[in-house]
């Protein structure tokens, strides 16, 4: 005896259910199908129809471009309630960053305040991610800014910040300073721990990070407005260095770029940034528990030595293998800087 088919009508679509479950046709919503200009599925000849006798006959999925629908158009239920939204939007320029109009507290107040109903939220939400901007530009308000990717070539630009560092050392919780060094072109960073972020900490931090790296950047590294390193900020770029600072960059013979001050400058070191976050979460938790300060440095050399066979984003080479390409390049540069020309 054969299972029986069961058939629903949804819509104006016939969907057939067979034996095993299997269903033949598809589902295909009907605000969608009038948006995207297409047919709905025959469940019988598995292919697009149109729903209109007319469209049918001129082919099957073929349509009319006199009868294309404005994609934009929002919805009409929508029209009256326009000027009280954009209200709540400039109401929004001159409110705190974290308490301005989301997309659900409009609809909110436009069910409360006005008794709106049948309006979808994701009407309202179209509408203001469209006039969010134009409201902002219309009243000379700076909008979102926009940014140019980084390109750094091997072996030219470096990256160094502090992070604060918790530990247990010899059973106190302690705050420790975590200096990071690292290579713009491969990743590969070097960790080093100290108990304040002294001069001296700083310079022996960048002593053992271009052991650890092979060398020194060839063109510059980039820095916030360390005290170790400037004594005052000018205007623009320009800033007061240290005396021992520029010492130290002359022998090793780099340049320091320094960012901006506050987070308007964050972004232009953005990878040593997200490489401190990076290194605490996925080896200092839980809180490393050391008896000093030497056996903490111990843990970071190791993890680092660990980290080189670790891959960024969809890189085909290792942080390591990158590195070592950046070594190279240093040894040839020094090189063909050091060796005569032959007249």
């Amino acid at each position: 005896m054969r299972c029986p088919r069961s058939t629903l009508v949804t819509d104006q679509l016939v969907i057939t259910e067979g034996p095993k479950g299997e269903v033949e046709g598809g589902v295909v919503r009907r605000d969608q199908t009038r948006r995207a200009g297409r047919g709905v599925l025959d469940p019988r000849a598995g292919r697009q129809a149109s729903r209109s006798p007319t469209h049918g006959a001129a082919g099957v999925g073929e349509r009319d471009p006199a009868d294309a629908q404005d994609t934009d158009a929002t919805s009409p239920r929508l029209e009256p309630f326009k000027s009280f939204i954009d209200d709540m939007l400039r109401c929004d320029l001159d409110a705190p960053r974290k308490q301005r109009h989301t997309v659900r507290r409009i609809v909110a107040r436009l069910v409360d305040e006005h008794g709106v109903k049948d309006l979808s939220y994701s009407t309202v939400r179209d509408y203001v991610r469209r006039r969010r901007p134009e409201i902002a530009a219309e009243a000379g308000r700076t909008t979102e800014e926009g940014c140019v990717p980084q390109t750094h070539p091997p072996a030219a630009e470096g990256e160094v910040d502090f992070h604060d560092l918790w530990v247990i050392l010899r059973g106190v919780k302690t705050k420790t300073a975590l200096f990071t060094m690292r290579l713009s072109f491969s990743g590969r960073a070097a960790h080093r721990a100290s108990l304040s972020q002294g001069q001296e900490a700083f310079l022996e931090s960048h002593v053992y990070a271009f052991d650890r790296l092979g060398g020194v950047p060839l063109q510059q590294i980039r820095y916030d407005n360390l005290k170790p390193a400037v004594s005052r900020v000018l205007f623009g770029r320009t800033r007061v260095e240290s005396d021992r600072w520029v010492a130290f960059r002359s022998h090793y013979g780099f340049d320091a770029f320094y960012c901006r001050p506050g987070h308007e400058g964050s972004h232009e070191k953005g990878g040593v940034e997200g490489e401190g976050g990076r290194f605490r979460r996925n080896h200092c938790v839980p809180m490393p528990v050391v008896d000093s300060i030497e056996e903490l440095n111990a843990l970071f050399e190791a993890w680092d030595d660990a980290d080189d066979a670790r891959r960024i984003g969809n890189r085909t080479n290792s942080v390591g293998t990158n590195g070592r390409w950046r070594r190279h390049r240093c040894d040839r540069c020094r090189t063909s800087r050091s060796t005569p020309h032959s007249s």
